[in-house]
Formats: C-alpha cells, sequence, structure tokens
C-alpha cells in the first residue's frame, strides 16, 4: 500500500502537506490546484487511509444469580450458561464482578451494566431498578418495558416432544417436573408443565397422577420416578423429565423396577446436559443453547451500554430434540 511519503514525492509537496489535506484539515491554506495535485496522487497510488483503531472500553459487569453454587452442581443449566458469562466477559477483556443480591446501590455504582441470571422476584427487580444500569435478563423475562432479555421457547419445545412421542406411538405419558422458587420464596410457573397439560388435556390423556412434582434433582427424579412406577393401575410408556438430572434418577428407578430403557420405559430429558449422551442408552433429550445464551447475553448488553440504546431487545432462542435411544416406538394394541 502507498505511503504518505510517496503521494508527497509524486505530488511536489511536503509530508505534512499531505497528511494535513488528506485528514481534511481546514485550518490548513493551500491552493486548490495543491489539494488537487495531491488527491490525484493518492488515487494514483492506490492510496488507503488507515482506520484509527477505537480503544474498546473495559467495561465493568456485575452479574447476579438466584441460584447458590451448590444449587448449580444439582441442576447444570445455570451453571453452564454461567460459565459462559464468564468466559465472554474475560474474552472481550472486561471486568467481572460478582454482586450479591441484597447489594446495596453503592457497590453497584462503578458498574456499566448487569446480567441476571435465574429466577427473581418482584421486590429484587424493584430493586435491580434502582441501580438505573442497563440490565439482561436471562432465562426470565421481567421488566419487559425495559430490560433485556434472553430466553429459551420453553412452550414450542415441550410440544415438538410430545407431539414426537405421540407420533412414536405413546399415549400414556407422565411428566416428572420440579417446583422453582423466586428470591422472595414464591413459585414460579413451570413452562414445561403448562405445555405438557395442554398437550395431553388437547388429546383427552391427561391424568393427574402421572404428574410428579418434586425438585429438578437426580435424587428427586429417582424418588418421583419410584412412586411412578410403584402406584396401581397401567404404568406410564413414556416420562418426560422437566431436565436431564430428573431423567438421570429415573433412570435408576427404572432399573431398579427390573424394568428396561426404552423397551419397557422410554424417557425424554430437557437441557443436553455433558452427561446426557453418555447415559446407557444414551438420553433423547431437548438441546438448550446454554453456551449461546450466555455469551449472547455478554455481547447484548455490551452493545446496549456502547451505544446508548433505551429500546429493550427480547431474544427467544428455540431449542432442537436431540433424538438417541433413550425412546422405542410403540404399537397402539402394546398400550398398557
Amino acid at each position: 500500500m502507498a505511503t504518505i511519503r510517496e503521494i508527497a514525492e509524486l505530488a511536489c509537496v511536503s509530508v505534512a502537506t499531505v497528511s494535513r489535506i488528506l485528514n481534511y484539515d481546514e485550518t490548513l491554506s493551500v491552493q486548490d490546484e495543491t489539494r488537487k495535485r495531491v488527491f490525484e496522487a493518492a488515487d494514483q497510488l492506490d492510496y488507503k487511509k488507515k482506520e484509527t483503531k477505537k480503544r474498546k472500553k473495559k467495561l465493568k459487569i456485575g452479574v447476579i444469580c438466584s441460584y447458590s453454587k451448590e444449587e448449580e452442581l444439582e441442576d447444570t443449566f445455570y451453571l453452564s450458561v454461567r460459565v459462559a458469562i464468564e468466559k465472554k466477559i474475560e474474552e472481550e477483556g472486561y471486568k467481572k464482578f460478582q454482586v450479591p443480591l441484597d447489594a446495596a446501590l453503592e457497590e453497584v455504582s462503578q458498574l456499566d451494566g448487569i446480567i441476571c441470571l435465574g429466577t427473581f422476584s418482584r421486590s429484587t427487580v424493584k430493586r435491580i431498578e434502582t441501580f438505573k444500569k442497563p440490565v439482561i435478563v436471562v432465562d426470565a423475562q421481567v421488566n419487559w418495558n425495559a430490560w433485556d432479555s434472553i430466553i429459551t421457547d420453553t412452550h414450542r419445545s415441550v410440544m415438538e416432544v410430545m407431539e414426537y412421542l405421540w407420533g412414536m406411538g405413546h399415549r400414556q405419558i407422565a411428566f416428572i417436573g420440579g417446583i422453582e422458587f423466586d428470591t422472595d420464596g414464591k413459585e414460579v410457573r413451570d413452562y414445561r408443565l403448562s405445555a405438557y397439560t395442554k398437550f395431553m388435556e388437547m388429546q383427552r390423556r391427561f391424568r393427574a397422577d402421572y404428574v410428579k412434582i418434586g425438585s429438578y434433582t437426580p435424587r428427586d427424579g429417582y424418588r418421583l420416578g419410584m412412586e411412578l412406577l410403584s402406584q396401581e393401575g397401567e404404568m406410564p410408556t413414556a416420562i418426560l423429565a422437566a431436565n436431564d438430572s430428573i431423567a438421570v434418577g429415573c433412570y435408576r428407578a427404572i432399573r431398579e423396577k427390573s424394568l428396561r430403557i426404552p423397551e419397557d420405559v422410554s424417557v425424554i430429558g430437557f437441557n443436553d446436559i455433558s452427561m446426557a449422551k453418555y447415559l446407557v442408552p444414551p438420553l433423547t433429550t431437548v438441546h438448550i443453547h446454554m453456551n449461546f445464551m450466555g455469551r449472547e447475553a455478554v455481547a447484548l448488553l455490551a452493545e446496549r451500554i456502547q451505544t446508548g440504546r433505551d429500546i429493550s431487545m427480547h431474544i427467544s432462542i428455540p431449542a432442537n430434540l436431540v433424538i438417541r435411544e433413550s425412546v422405542a416406538r410403540i404399537e397402539h394394541e402394546k398400550q398398557r
């Protein structure tokens, strides 16, 4: 690429004059003919002006999690998203600050923005609003008009699962889920249960005794799986677990009942955690783009901080059904 010195030599002017002309210095007093010679020389030599790199501001990003580290280990969805958030912050050269749920205004005054991960109560949301910072919420919808959010289209994902099971011939389909509470201890609606219930009612197959609710852990997956498979009446041919951790517990319960997966009972999970494909048989599950959600949360928050955007954005990310080996096709006459 041509240099300013080469342009100066061709135009018969000084290097300083070339530099000031190409940078449109309005304080420079030169004849129009001189300017013309410089621009023609630059064009002849195919000169391209170097773009001045803007120094990227090292943003200070606070992360507020509603789950403890112990709870993350039992349901690794939030662990995976948090790790993705932290990696993206590190890659961009930003500074991360772990913000406690009861943080005071002075503790967040230095922050440029906040990422909220988990389930937050109305009172917690109102307190975070007093911080007057750009906020993005991951896996929740709160303060729709002011904050950004990234969620998974849970209802649509569950409907896809139910249609898949129905298409595989299953009519006795059970649901094992968990109860989630916000930061005030108020129960939060699980859209997976709502979608399951809606589908089964549409098919006139809903049974209350096929719904078991506890916590989102392998321990309760096992306990509720044993309860489900021990009750009188028709045994379900398929179980939809609200997450993969519950599905792990279901696997154990099914085996302790001397039943086979998927020949006797099919199982589908949710989230597609790393161990799902290593279960025996590998677990059919819904893949949630946890890494993408975490990284996009950081990117979207940074964009809002840097541009001053005042219109909130709400992103719904589709999930994918990953078919492995834990669901069997059955004939209608074989239904129990």
